[in-house]
C-alpha cells in the first residue's frame, strides 16, 4: 500500500522536475517547494520521543561503522569538483572557498566573510607560524592557500580528490610565491601521509564520509602526539540522516550530494576512540544561508559567461537544464539554512586532541 501511495508523489517530482528544467517556475515558488520540503524532512527526523530521537541516533552510529570510510567519491567530483574552475571564480569569492562564510555584520561582502571564518578556522585550531598542517579535503584551496601565506614558516599539506583544484592551487601558489604549500591528490579511502602533523583541519569533508571511527583512526596516524583536529562540517541539531537517491524527490542527492551525510551536531562525539574532543562550537546557519545567496547573485550576474562554461562542460543542450540545477541548488542552501531563523541546521565545529 505504501508504494501505491507514493506513485502520485513520485509523479508530481517527475512532473515538477520536467518543468523546472524547462526554466519557467519563478525564484518564489521554487523557495516555497523547498521550504515545503523541508518541513516534511522535519516530520520525518523528529521523533515523538526524547527517547526514541536518541536511540535513532545510535542505531545511526552503529550503521556507520559498518560502512567504508566514503562511497560515491566519483561521483562528487563529477557533480562538483571537476566542473571548471573558471565557473566557480565567478561565483565564489576572492578565496574560492566552496563553504559556509561567516557573515560578522550583514553587510560584510563576501570576501569579508570569507575571511573571518578562514581567520576563525587558524584561532580554534591554534594555529602558530612553524607548524606542520595537513589540509584534509582542500578544495579550490582557501584554507591551504591562507595558512601558507599568513604563516610562512609552516609546512602545509592539502589533500584533494579532484585534479581541477590542484592545478589550480598550484598555480595560484606559484603566482603568489608560496613554496612552503605540497597538495596531493588522492581518494581519502587510500591516502596515506608520508609524515606526521602538528594540526590537521578537515573544511565541509565529513559530509561526504561515512565511517567515521576508520576515518578518525586514520586522520588520528597522521597526527604528532601533541596534535590537534579542527573539523568544520554542516549539521541539524538534533538528527542524523543520508542523502539517498531513492527516487525524483531525491534531486538534491541525484544532482549534487550522492553518498552525502548529513551529521547531527553531536554525531561525532560518539567516535573518540583515537582522539577526544578539546571544544565544540555552533555557527548559526543563517551565515551559510547568505553565503549561498551571495553566491547566487554572482551566478546571475555573470550568467552570459557562465552560459559558455556550461556549453563546453555539459553540451549545448543542457545548459538551460545546468543553470536551473546551480540556480536551484544555491537557492535549497540558502532556504535549508536560514529554516527556522537558522536553528535547524548550521555548521559545528570541533576540536579534537590525539589520545
Amino acid at each position: 500500500m505504501a508504494s501505491v501511495l507514493a506513485l502520485p508523489t513520485e509523479y508530481a517530482a517527475k512532473l515538477g522536475l520536467r518543468t523546472l528544467h524547462s526554466n519557467v517556475i519563478p525564484d518564489f515558488l521554487v523557495r516555497m517547494g523547498t521550504r515545503t520540503l523541508l518541513a516534511s524532512r522535519l516530520k520525518e527526523i523528529y521523533k515523538s520521543s526524547g527517547e526514541e530521537q536518541q536511540s535513532e541516533l545510535m542505531r545511526f552510529v552503529q550503521s556507520l561503522k559498518q560502512m567504508p570510510i566514503a562511497v560515491n567519491t566519483r561521483d562528487a567530483n563529477e557533480q562538483h569538483y571537476e566542473v571548471p574552475t573558471e565557473f566557480y571564480k565567478l561565483v565564489l569569492g576572492k578565496h574560492l572557498k566552496y563553504s559556509s562564510a561567516l557573515f560578522l555584520k550583514p553587510t560584510n561582502t563576501l570576501e569579508e566573510a570569507e575571511e573571518a571564518m578562514l581567520s576563525l578556522y587558524c584561532e580554534r585550531a591554534h594555529l602558530e607560524d612553524g607548524q606542520s598542517v595537513l589540509d584534509v579535503g582542500c578544495g579550490w584551496g582557501s584554507l591551504s592557500l591562507f595558512i601558507a601565506q599568513k604563516y610562512p614558516k609552516s609546512r602545509v599539506t592539502g589533500v584533494s580528490n579532484s585534479e581541477t583544484q590542484k592545478a589550480f592551487i598550484d598555480d595560484e601558489a606559484q603566482k603568489r610565491g608560496l613554496t612552503n604549500l605540497k597538495i596531493v591528490t588522492c581518494d581519502i579511502n587510500t591516502f596515506e601521509a608520508e609524515e606526521r602533523f602538528e594540526r590537521v583541519l578537515s573544511i565541509e569533508m565529513f559530509e561526504h564520509m561515512k565511517n567515521y571511527q576508520k576515518l578518525l583512526k586514520k586522520i588520528s596516524s597522521w597526527m604528532e602526539p601533541s596534535g590537534l583536529l579542527f573539523i568544520h562540517t554542516f549539521t541539524h541539531k538534533l538528527a542524523a540522516y543520508h542523502f539517498e537517491n531513492e527516487d525524483e524527490t531525491d534531486w538534491m542527492t541525484r544532482n549534487f550530494f550522492s553518498g552525502g551525510t548529513m551529521a547531527a551536531d553531536s554525531l561525532l562525539l560518539y567516535f573518540q576512540d583515537d582522539v577526544s574532543i578539546e571544544n565544540h562550537w555552533k555557527v548559526n546557519g543563517r551565515n551559510y544561508a547568505q553565503t549561498s545567496e551571495e553566491w547566487l547573485k554572482r551566478m546571475d550576474a555573470n550568467i552570459k559567461q557562465i552560459r559558455s562554461i556550461f556549453a563546453a562542460t555539459y553540451g549545448e543542450k543542457e545548459v538551460t537544464m545546468w543553470i536551473v540545477n546551480w540556480r536551484t541548488f544555491f537557492m535549497a542552501v540558502a532556504e535549508l539554512f536560514a529554516y527556522n531563523n537558522g536553528e535547524e541546521w548550521g555548521v559545528s565545529h570541533y576540536l579534537f586532541r590525539k589520545r
